[in-house]
């Protein structure tokens, strides 16, 4: 298989994963805007599934970097496959949680919220299990980034003609996004070994945990979309029938979508084993920042700024950048 010998690749691969994570829900816009993101959310999960399987069948097999893809599969326990499946299955109702939470509560609720106990949680879990990396370095590029997102949040509440009235339920949904996008990860890093060169049997390698992980995505799609397409937090129940009236074009606008994340989340656990599951997990969950430079220079959503807000954007990537340069050092000063 493929492997990052540098740490200089490892974070271009998670800085890639960033970039993804912030960018596979701008998919969305290439549908129709009748076209509702439950029936959206069927492709994304599909194109996960298809984009691990790939890079398992070429990247996953080329090179002499540990074991094959099948060969890895091969050799899994089932106790190593059934935590990267578990794995799929949190993320996906994180996921899905998350979407709700910016329904009912807006982005200046969900996101620091939700992402940022994400960021936070999830940190502390995988250094706690794993602990590479300068505690001090890695803790203040966490908060910094988390601070980002806030200002983003508060950007995006100010720049709004009237301001997301917090709910119970909203924030409900925002604090259990929170949990659980921050302990998926650890599900799938707990399935893999760390060096490729010197695997531990039983356990995977990075292509086969993540396609694992992707079928666990898909198959708890079954669940939990299901109960969004018939409990959604906002509008009307959608029937199964609807799915079936989408052309081409928009199904592929969601299996686009999907292999944006999916190649995100493939770097990032290719990476994790040279920069470490916290420090990999830190960068990529700095995918708000991402979102955030479609929002201010693709779709110009802060065009006419109110008072304030281009404060506040200036803030926001200013601490972003020094937390991402402090999460980075963290790694090679310990």
């Amino acid at each position: 298989m493929f492997v990052v010998h540098s740490y200089s690749l490892a974070v271009v691969f998670c800085v890639i994963t960033m970039l993804c994570w912030g960018s596979w829900a701008n998919a969305r816009k290439l549908a129709p805007a009748q076209w509702r993101f439950e029936l959206f959310y069927w492709d994304y999960a599909l194109g996960v599934l298809l984009i691990t399987f790939v890079l398992g069948i070429t990247l996953g097999t080329m090179g002499n970097g540990g074991p094959s893809f099948f060969a890895d599969l091969r050799q899994a326990s089932g106790s190593s496959i059934g935590h990267a499946l578990f794995g799929g299955v949190v993320f996906n109702l994180a996921n899905i949680l998350l979407v709700a939470a910016i329904e009912v509560a807006g982005m200046a609720v969900a996101f620091p919220v939700g992402i940022g106990i994400a960021l936070v949680l999830g940190v502390i879990l995988n250094y706690v299990a794993v602990p590479l990396g300068n505690p001090a370095l890695l803790g203040g590029g966490v908060a910094l980034v988390t601070l980002a997102i806030i200002l983003d949040a508060l950007a995006y509440r100010r720049q709004a003609a009237s301001a997301t009235r917090l709910s119970a339920k909203g924030l409900l949904l925002s604090l259990a996004c929170g949990i659980f996008m921050g302990v998926f990860y650890r599900f799938v890093a707990a399935a893999m070994y760390a060096d490729p060169h010197h695997p531990v049997p039983g356990l995977m390698g990075s292509y086969a945990a993540v396609f694992v992980f992707a079928v666990g995505v898909f198959v708890s799609n079954f669940l939990w979309n299901t109960l969004a397409m018939r409990f959604p937090v906002m509008g009307p129940p959608v029937p199964f029938a609807h799915y079936r009236r989408g052309r081409f074009n928009t199904h592929l606008a969601g299996v686009f979508g999907g292999v944006i994340w999916g190649v995100g989340m493939s770097l990032n656990l290719i990476a994790s084993g040279r920069a470490g599951y916290a420090i990999s997990y830190g960068l990529g969950q700095g995918a708000t920042m991402g979102d955030a430079l479609w929002g201010v220079f693709v779709w110009k959503e802060f065009r006419g700024a109110r008072q304030g807000v281009p404060g506040l954007l200036a803030a926001m990537f200013l601490c972003f950048i020094a937390g991402l340069a402090l999460i980075i050092l963290a790694r090679t000063i310990v």
